[in-house]
């Protein structure tokens, strides 16, 4: 097989998994950034959780996707600074997210987050860097599948239009 053969640590990265690989160490420092300051904004206990083991999976994912680059000898983004936190009182309550605002965008971003693990998993070629967004996949899966249920239970969910009643089935 060549230069595709043994070790896949050894194989070089083609284009598709180095963007991939840098685009989601990027998108993970974003989502540290921004899941901090919905930190400052969150209310709700269970939710500060969620916010906390979210950041702590995306510093997790650039750990994990920041070593992989430079062993391959490619430089990553940059990394935000660390918001400091706020009190919640001390936000003006016409600029303060509401906490189900906070679950459906970090349910949006894990349902994104989806679909850009399995395109990454799709186009590697190299079997770990496909496991490793297979593992991401995983992750987000359950996260998302937690969110659902704490956004049911909570009244947060705001449901599309629901076919309660069946049109009747017309015979011609």
């Amino acid at each position: 097989m060549g230069i595709l053969s043994g070790n896949p640590k050894d194989e070089p990265m083609h284009y598709g998994e180095i963007h991939a690989v840098w685009m989601a160490s990027t998108t993970a420092k974003g989502a540290v950034s921004c899941y901090q300051a919905y930190l400052n904004h969150c209310g709700d206990k269970e939710l500060k959780k969620v916010l906390d083991d979210l950041i702590d999976q995306a510093k997790l994912e650039i750990k994990e996707c920041d070593t992989l680059l430079t062993d391959n000898g490619i430089a990553s983004a940059p990394t935000m600074p660390e918001r400091p936190p706020v009190k919640l009182e001390d936000i003006p309550a016409g600029a303060r997210f509401t906490d189900p605002e906070i679950a459906a965008k970090i349910s949006a971003d894990t349902s994104l987050g989806l679909v850009a693990c399995s395109q990454a998993m799709g186009q590697s070629v190299r079997e770990d860097i496909g496991a490793l967004f297979a593992k991401y996949h995983l992750t987000k899966t359950a996260f998302g599948l937690r969110l659902l249920q704490m956004s049911k239970e909570k009244g947060w969910l705001i449901p599309p239009p629901l076919q309660v009643k069946r049109p009747e089935p017309v015979h011609a």
